[in-house]
């Protein structure tokens, strides 16, 4: 077993946003309900939350046990907090001091914050889970990636559609279709979910970090020894979120990336589009993607799973039970194939085995979407971000 720390209380820790039940499809949460679950199944031992304020554990702990209890009636639910008391920004280094040393931390924090509680985590001597973005420049990943390195600390980027089995599949196809061509991914927020980032949304990052992320990671998964980026121009829509927010921030950005075949220098082309303006619908986030390589191509619409349900609370909805499974069986959480809760389960099993010494660094970054591996997709974003504010493509070179 190990002791987890996750710093973030937010939406997808808690399920609550604004310190009330989030109106997405993750009400309950996915890290804290994954954790609980994981602890009922000996793989976790304490589990620790740290956020800023002291007084929103109360809500918190309150919707863990009328919500999460609703559906889990029997579900251990209990957590240490960080602060105690009062506010403080740097509570989770308190709880890191608390900690013994091959403990594991999760980071479900705003982009800008990562690489400091990043940094901060594995020079105390701790394995790290990060959502995506890992951080937001290359500079950083470097000096995160030595420090994995030099104390052999599992490092890892939180990005679960390298677990959606259809995903996973769709990557070892692409490995059969030859050079890479042609690529287009589109993944959307409702508007709604700008009240829930309004406290960064275009002041430390922007929807192309949060979201472009995820596809971009799988690309670069993909064409892993057959092609590489060279550059990345990027263009963005406004209108609507700077009206709401009553601030300059870009509603949909798009990315284009040139890339190049590794074998015979023939050009390709992806093209990443993410948005937090769309309207209610019947998921909460669009996301699909096609790819066209030489010898084949793949269309896939991740939302929807051909499984749709009608109620009289909660309309017409595309369900997708292969992320997270909510409803129970028996009174017990059923949802530990969802490839959510995967994400999570591979990172605290293998930081278990990394500690114990059962498995080695070197190995896990073959395996596992660590920072070893994942320096192109922070490449990548990077490059867009500054594209957008030098107006000109950016060279990978150039970062």
């Amino acid at each position: 077993m190990i002791d987890v720390l996750v710093v973030g209380i937010g939406e997808y820790v808690t399920g609550l946003a604004n310190d009330t039940a989030a109106k997405s499809d993750k009400s309950l949460g996915v890290v804290a309900l994954s954790l609980f679950d994981m602890r009922e199944r000996g793989l976790v031992n304490e589990i620790i939350l740290a956020g800023r304020d002291a007084t929103r554990f109360d809500t918190i702990r309150n919707h863990f046990d009328t919500a999460m209890k609703h559906f889990y009636p029997d579900l251990d639910t209990s957590f240490t907090s960080f602060p105690k008391e009062g506010k403080d920004d740097t509570a989770y280094q308190k709880a890191l001091a608390q900690m013994p040393k091959g403990s594991a931390v999760m980071i479900f924090t705003p982009d800008d914050t990562h690489f400091q509680i990043a940094k901060d985590a594995l020079e105390a001597g701790m394995h790290v889970l990060v959502a995506k973005p890992l951080v937001k420049t290359v500079h950083e990943h470097q000096i995160l990636a030595e420090l994995s390195q030099k104390n052999n600390l599992l490092v890892m980027l939180e990005v679960h559609k390298r677990f959606d089995p259809i995903y996973a599949d769709a990557v070892d196809q692409i490995r059969t279709f030859g050079e890479f061509s042609y690529f287009n991914a589109y993944m959307s927020q409702p508007k709604r979910q700008l009240e829930t980032f309004k406290a960064w949304a275009g002041i430390s990052s922007d929807i192309s970090y949060y979201l472009n992320a995820h596809h971009i990671d799988l690309l670069v998964w993909a064409l892993e020894g057959i092609a590489t980026p060279l550059n990345v121009y990027a263009t963005a829509s406004t209108g609507v979120a700077d009206t709401k927010l009553q601030r300059e921030v870009e509603d949909t950005i798009t990315l284009t990336v040139q890339w190049e075949n590794i074998q015979s220098g023939n050009l390709g082309t992806s093209i990443h589009t993410a948005s937090w303006i769309a309207p209610p619908s019947d998921v909460h986030s669009q996301q699909r993607f096609f790819y066209m390589g030489h010898k084949g191509e793949i269309n896939i619409d991740q939302a929807h799973r051909g499984y749709t349900l009608a109620t009289d609370t909660n309309g017409f909805k595309s369900a997708n039970p292969l992320f997270m499974k909510y409803t129970p069986r028996n009174g017990k959480f059923a949802g530990q194939n969802g490839y959510g809760y995967k994400s999570l389960e591979h990172f605290v099993i293998n930081a278990t085995k990394l500690s114990k010494k059962s498995e080695n660094l070197e190995t896990l970054n073959k395996m596992l979407p660590t920072i070893a591996n994942t320096y192109l997709t922070t490449a990548i974003l990077e490059a867009g971000y500054r594209s957008l504010r030098e107006k000109k493509a950016i060279s990978l070179k150039n970062l």
